[in-house]
């Protein structure tokens, strides 16, 4: 039968009692699974995780730097791996790092959060921030459009009285 309309014969459901079988044009169910597939990879997130390294003497321009740097990468949707790194005698101090850990991520609130808290591990203490907003809504932000002045909108009135 289905040879007679040019069609497939395709079994649905093997397991099922009697079998279940449909005739479709076997090759395009492929392209329309294909296509739903690559759709739903289109509309996947790829989640990033960045990481930005401090020393504990890090001077003020640096760490400003370093800051900007994460407030970017959270704005963008990326998770932020902080990690500080102790050398020496630096090591008996790790409540430095964390006084550092916790003073950043009290300056970058606005834009990210604690997603885990600041751990020790070895040489170095690690924090990693989350952004506030997804990825997805980072990307599709709203520009704003520019603001028209106001003696720009008094010329175009008068523009338009004279050509009246």
């Amino acid at each position: 039968m289905a040879e007679e309309v040019g069609l497939d014969l395709v079994e649905i459901s093997p397991d099922a009692k009697p079998p279940v079988a449909k005739i479709m044009d076997f090759g395009k169910y492929k392209y329309e699974i294909a296509q739903k597939a690559r759709e739903a990879r289109q509309n996947q997130t790829h989640i990033v995780v960045k990481e930005i390294r401090f020393g504990l003497k890090i001077e003020p321009h640096d760490y400003e730097t370093k800051r900007t740097h994460i407030e970017r990468f959270l704005k963008g949707g990326d998770k932020v791996k902080v990690t500080v790194q102790f050398k020496g005698r630096e090591q008996t101090r790790p409540e430095m790092g964390y006084r550092l850990l916790m003073k950043l991520s009290e300056e970058v609130v606005e834009c990210g959060f604690v997603e885990f808290a600041p751990k020790k591990e070895g040489k170095s203490m690690t924090m990693v921030l989350g952004p506030v907003l997804k990825k997805s809504q980072a990307a599709k932000k709203p520009t704003s459009k520019p603001e028209v002045s106001a003696p720009a909108v008094a010329v175009k009135v008068v523009a338009q009285e004279v050509a009246q």
